[in-house]
């Protein structure tokens, strides 16, 4: 089945799963709203850190900020967004086991189905010649962390790691297990 069916094949091909909430947070935006039109449009609803954020509103869609889930700010200079138990129990819950249903439903984690991540440019900006700092800036924690949740849960979450991934992957059918290469 396709995205546009807001269902998705599991790896047993037996079940179909829905993609019920997006968790997007990139640094490249170029070509993201293809995928972000087609996710609105089945009712996806998406969840977003700054820049993504706005960028996902400026397209006319709702967008619940990361903030407002976590109840905590984005802090140490935005090093730290996305790294927090109500995110990451939101990924890593295995939706086939009772126990970890029980937990998120204890703690109000809602369950991520789709993760949308790029990391920061960290080669390009050491070959543009860039300062110590800008280039620490750049080892990027949160989206690789983002990138290994998902694909340690791949039964039950979809992971888009890159910004080459944005077209190729709002124009073909996903299915689960789905893990694209950076």
């Amino acid at each position: 089945m396709c995205i546009r069916d807001r269902y998705l094949i599991s790896n047993s091909m037996s079940e179909s799963k829905r993609i019920k909430t997006a968790l997007v947070s990139v640094y490249h935006k170029e070509g993201l709203d293809e995928i972000i039109t087609k996710l609105h449009e089945e009712g996806v609803e998406f969840l977003s850190t700054g820049g993504t954020r706005q960028f996902i509103e400026s397209l006319g869609y709702p967008c619940k900020a990361v903030e407002d889930l976590t109840t905590y700010p984005s802090i140490l200079g935005g090093r730290v967004k996305t790294l927090h138990p109500k995110i990451f129990g939101g990924i890593l819950c295995r939706r086939g086991l009772e126990q970890d249903m029980q937990q998120i439903e204890k703690y109000e984690i809602p369950e991520i189905d789709l993760v949308i991540v790029d990391l920061y440019p960290f080669e390009a900006t050491v070959a543009s010649g860039a300062s110590e700092a800008d280039i620490i800036e750049k080892i990027d924690i949160g989206g690789i962390s983002l990138i290994r949740a998902a694909a340690k849960n791949y039964n039950d979450v979809i992971i888009v790691a890159s910004q080459a991934q944005y077209k190729p992957v709002s124009y073909t059918h996903l299915t689960l297990p789905t893990i694209y290469s950076v």
